[in-house]
């Protein structure tokens, strides 16, 4: 049968999606299936690593049945995950020695403190690995799991046991044991990973006590990792390209060279920007990453990575506690009713702040409340925050890289917010481009299986297949603009407060 499709497995925080892409880059099927969030303690959150490989191969499977799709049509499958969630299962049987410890989950902050404390350690660990020390990322989880999982230190010192990010757990899984890898870009998530060198860190492994046989291989995010062999419809079709999450998103943005930048709008906001093959040092506390590679890279590209802690669900909020709109939809259209807040800033600082400001103590406020302040007046002052956050955000990071964005990319959710994306072009002073479809993550992980095996013959091929269906242009005057973000400033001054006299906070 000819080859026509590559599929993309999207493994997320909540679900597990399959998506069909044709040789154009259109999605042709898609299908998922949830999976349960595990809250043991306050703080805690878990995954089962079963549940969340069965859910993947049951939404493989479904798309394949329901859309009457050989194996044989199928060129490759490219992975996509959450990144720094963290899964440890025995080599021999394949059994998860616990639950897989989920990237949001704070239950190992007193490792980081610990092993971190000393400032000299944690400018070491920046410097190596490009990330600030944090619970968020996996070395403190696998720390845990190997302390106080009875039995799981000795049975990791003796070789028995196996460390991955869910795509080392569904490479793993789909190849029958066959398989144990990992790409670079969800190696760069776990602070353990040299950034600069391309390889596990012995410093890294020894300062958290972690045994560097638990560790997979690291292998380009284009390449291939294995064949499936997992019984059912979905055996024999290769593995060729691996990447997480949000630089997936970014290749998948057709962001290939430096200066270029994508803004997902999901719960939170994740904003990346490519900067070729130099490792930017943040000033801002910015991450440093490494970004997906399309084939035949000989050096490693990099990216900075910065995050809103909430957009979408700043709308949510809205909705569901305050009751002002029904739908996150109806948020838009009453946005839109009015010509402006009429003075009415939204700080949705409910947990901290986060690039460039760096204030954990920080909570969410509401200025410049009238008598004539309506609902509609507090929707739009909402949607606008989230365009002002990016600002900050995307202000500091072309201070890092020392270039501006001419076009920023943006796909989630609430890209799809057509007075939202006017407004952050405004406020940015650049154009926004919104591609046709918003699965830009599922597209990067397709189009790097599909490079790595000819599907597509190069980059330029997959710039031909991603051409927008929408251009933002900023259509606000220079005065305007610098007048709602001093109002955006003053208010960020006010919610800041002990802070503020400070300047921005180094945690």
């Amino acid at each position: 049968m000819p080859k026509e499709f590559v599929v993309a497995l999207d493994q997320g925080t909540t679900s597990s999606r399959a998506v069909l892409f044709d040789r154009r880059g259109e999605v042709r099927g898609l299908a998922q299936q949830a999976f349960k969030q595990i809250y043991p303690q306050p703080g805690w959150v878990e995954h089962d690593p079963r549940e969340v490989l069965s859910s993947q191969f049951g939404a493989l499977t479904k798309l394949l049945v329901s859309h009457d799709i050989h194996p044989d049509q199928i060129d490759s499958i490219g992975v996509t995950n959450q990144r720094e969630t963290t899964v440890i299962w025995d080599r021999q049987t394949g059994a998860p020695v616990y639950n897989a410890i989920v990237w949001q989950c704070r239950r190992t902050a007193g490792i980081i403190e610990e092993v971190c404390g000393d400032p000299d350690i944690a400018r070491r660990i920046t410097e190596t690995t490009g990330l600030v020390p944090d619970a968020y990322f996996s070395a403190s989880k696998i720390k845990w799991i190997l302390d106080t999982v009875p039995g799981a230190r000795a049975a990791a010192q003796q070789g028995r046991l196996c460390f991955g990010t869910i795509d080392s757990w569904l490479i793993w899984s789909f190849t029958q044991g066959k398989v144990h890898a990992t790409d670079v870009t969800n190696a760069s998530r776990t602070m353990l990973f040299d950034i600069h060198q391309g390889a596990w860190s012995p410093w890294l492994c020894e300062l958290f006590d972690i045994p560097p046989s638990l560790l997979p291989e690291v292998r380009p995010s284009a390449g291939f990792f294995g064949t499936t062999a997992h019984p059912g419809t979905a055996s024999g079709i290769p593995i060729c390209g691996v990447a997480g999450d949000q630089q997936a998103a970014l290749f998948g943005q057709c962001c290939f060279e430096a200066g270029q930048a994508k803004n997902t709008y999901g719960t939170g906001c994740f904003l990346l920007m490519h900067t070729g093959q130099t490792a930017c040092a943040s000033g801002h506390r910015l991450v440093t990453t490494i970004a997906a590679s399309a084939p035949g890279q000989a050096r490693l590209e990099y990216a900075l990575e910065g995050s809103v802690f909430v957009a979408g669900a700043l709308i949510q909020w809205l909705r569901d506690e305050l009751g002002l709109i029904e739908s996150v939809e109806e948020a838009e259209a009453l946005a839109s009713s009015v010509p402006d807040t009429a003075g009415v800033y939204v700080v949705p600082a409910f947990t901290g702040l986060g690039a460039p400001y760096w204030d954990a103590e920080a909570r969410g406020a509401i200025y410049g409340l009238t008598r004539g302040t309506g609902r509609a007046h507090l929707a739009r002052a909402a949607l606008e925050s989230l365009a002002y956050q990016v600002s900050d955000l995307l202000e500091a990071m072309e201070a890092d890289a020392g270039t501006k964005v001419g076009i920023l990319h943006v796909d989630g959710g609430a890209s799809n917010n057509d007075f939202l994306m006017q407004f952050q072009s405004d406020i940015l002073g650049c154009r926004l481009a919104r591609p046709q479809s918003i699965e830009s993550t599922a597209a990067g992980a397709a189009y790097l299986s599909g490079l790595s095996t000819g599907f597509w013959k190069d980059v330029d091929e997959l710039r031909a297949l991603g051409a927008p269906a929408r251009l933002f242009e900023p259509n606000m005057t220079e005065e305007m603009r610098r007048a709602r973000l001093m109002g955006w400033s003053e208010a960020l001054y006010r919610t800041r407060g002990s802070t503020r006299a400070e300047g921005p906070e180094q945690p």
